[in-house]
């Protein structure tokens, strides 16, 4: 299983509602192949990733231009700008997501040569903690086998859980990423405005 995962920039927050409804109404079923679709928003931010999951990474390249269709239907101001497309493999896909409300989204760079012993260990024994927490739903683990990028999504029942479990949260990426050797980028938190169709999605 592979995720599109597209970041956008710049957006009109007062647009926000707007265009939660107009990607909710879209959907997943819009874009072929399609097995389900994860909406996270940064409403003061101006922010979004849009997390689009697929059998394969070739089903991925090849729906890009029903992507380009469906943005024409978002105005620029409401939509932002398109800031980056990358495509991951799913290395974990644990819990409820469709009750998530609230995600944090942490980045991970390190050598593709100890990916797979960082992803591995991740899955064992960091995963397990993170499901402990209070108030959490599930986690998505992304990886780039050949940057050595890897990305976890750690999913919450509200904001407040997600602000209650900081400071293990901390402690906890700080672990994984001493699992491979890897500095910790960018750490982000969104709200969960669209989780659709995720039944399907497995490792």
């Amino acid at each position: 299983m592979y995720a599109r995962v597209a970041s956008f920039e710049g957006r009109d927050s007062s647009l926000t509602d707007q265009l939660i409804q107009r990607v909710r109404d879209q959907g997943p079923s819009s874009v072929p192949d399609a097995k389900g679709f994860l909406g996270l928003f940064d409403r003061k931010g101006g922010t979004s990733l849009g997390v689009t999951f697929f059998d394969s990474e070739e089903a991925s390249r090849n729906s890009e231009q029903a992507f380009e269709d469906m943005a024409k239907d978002f105005p620029p101001d409401m939509r932002g700008r398109r800031a980056s497309v990358d495509v991951y493999e799913v290395t974990a896909f644990e819990g409820d997501v469709e009750k998530a409300k609230a995600a944090r989204v942490s980045s991970l760079q390190g050598s593709a040569d100890k990916l797979d012993e960082a992803v591995s260990k991740v899955r064992s024994e960091t995963l397990p903690k993170v499901k402990q927490l209070q108030g959490n739903t599930g986690a998505i683990g992304l990886a780039d086998r050949k940057s050595g990028k890897a990305i976890v999504i750690t999913l919450w029942e509200s904001d407040d859980a997600l602000r209650q479990s900081e400071e293990q949260a901390n402690k906890l990426r700080e672990q994984a990423a001493q699992f491979g050797d890897q500095s910790i980028g960018s750490v982000d938190r969104y709200e969960v405005a669209v989780a659709q169709q995720l039944s399907g999605v497995r490792v």
